[in-house]
């Protein structure tokens, strides 16, 4: 099958006027400069850096639990828990606190070392934080790592998180700047960036990467990972999704993306944010191993690991952890 690089953007919405670019050692252009170098040097370098990184070369086992599926009214075009969108996910309240801690206990079992609880909110109300607090509380007394991304936050709301003891939030900015309004129409780019400064000025720790493969040009994916390596300081965890296509979304028929893609950007992201995880997620199943076994070499060190992304198909564990043994990948183990 052939997988063409996409250079024609999917108009879905109006575009607002440009962002301006980061203006740091990593612009957009210094970025799409490194990302169009050839393939195998740009791989090489990538991996050299990964290395004295993360000497160890061990890949960071997370679970994801959707634990409130469905309703968002926001109409972001990959998204099949939107309500704008005729997907067949229906609307479902918040799981009871038991179930997600057997969920939770589950995941530690077959050897996660973080536990991510992800709502469909485009931003809870405090009743809603007061919940997820809760399970938060629980979930880090199995002595997991976790993470919570329920939409936007206020900043007592993420305080209020930090507290319960909440070690990692999720808030992608899913494209770069200028592609944004093409795929989301009800939040602005500076909604997802107010959230990240609450979540930085409560303490904690950011997971944000993006999505490829909706129509997006390679200079579009460069402007994305321009603007995490923007963020001061950049992010902790970085998760690098391929579009999965999801019949009745708006992007269920935007052509596939070369996978060398992905592997060109899991690679710019390893050089741009040397000290963060970077993490192969959603789209791992469509890739196929030995695309995967590319992005390891580029400098993923993580992965979402279990046989769902909240409402989409991922690879199961058992597959997972012989694909890793295969390569002769470590996994990471829980300290303490």
């Amino acid at each position: 099958m052939n997988h063409p690089v996409l250079e024609a953007p999917v108009q879905l919405h109006r575009p607002a006027a440009p962002r301006p670019t980061p203006s740091g050692p990593w612009t957009r252009a210094a970025v799409l400069a490194l990302m169009e170098q050839p393939f195998m040097d740009l791989l090489q370098q990538a991996h050299a850096v990964h290395r004295q990184q993360f000497p160890q070369g061990d890949i960071e086992l997370a679970s994801l639990l959707s634990v409130k599926t469905g309703g968002c009214p926001e109409d972001c075009g990959y998204c099949p828990q939107s309500a704008q969108h005729d997907t067949g996910v229906e609307a479902g309240k918040l799981m009871a606190p038991e179930a997600v801690l057997e969920a939770a206990r589950a995941a530690k079992a077959a050897g996660a070392t973080r536990f991510c609880m992800g709502a469909a909110w485009r931003s809870p109300h405090d009743r809603d934080i007061e919940k997820v607090a809760a399970l938060v509380r629980g979930v880090h007394d199995l002595g997991l790592q976790t993470c919570a991304t329920l939409g936007m936050l206020s900043a007592p709301q993420a305080t209020a998180l930090a507290e319960a003891g909440l070690d990692y939030y999720n808030h992608n900015l899913d494209s770069a700047p200028d592609f944004y309004p093409e795929i989301i129409g009800t939040r602005q780019y500076q909604d997802r960036l107010d959230t990240l400064g609450h979540v930085r000025a409560a303490g904690l720790r950011v997971c944000c990467g993006g999505i490829v493969g909706m129509g997006e040009t390679r200079e579009q994916r460069a402007g994305l990972i321009a603007e995490l390596a923007a963020l001061n300081p950049p992010p902790e965890s970085v998760p690098v999704n391929d579009l999965v296509r999801v019949p009745g979304t708006p992007l269920a028929d935007v052509p596939e993306l070369d996978p060398f893609e992905v592997v060109r950007v899991i690679a710019a992201a390893r050089i741009t944010m040397p000290a963060s995880r970077v993490r192969l997620s959603a789209g791992r199943r469509e890739l196929g191993d030995g695309i995967q076994a590319l992005c390891f070499m580029a400098g993923a060190n993580s992965i979402f690991y279990g046989d769902k992304l909240l409402v989409t198909g991922n690879p199961d564990a058992a597959a997972d952890r012989a694909l890793l043994q295969r390569l002769d990948l470590p996994i990471t183990e829980i300290q303490g």
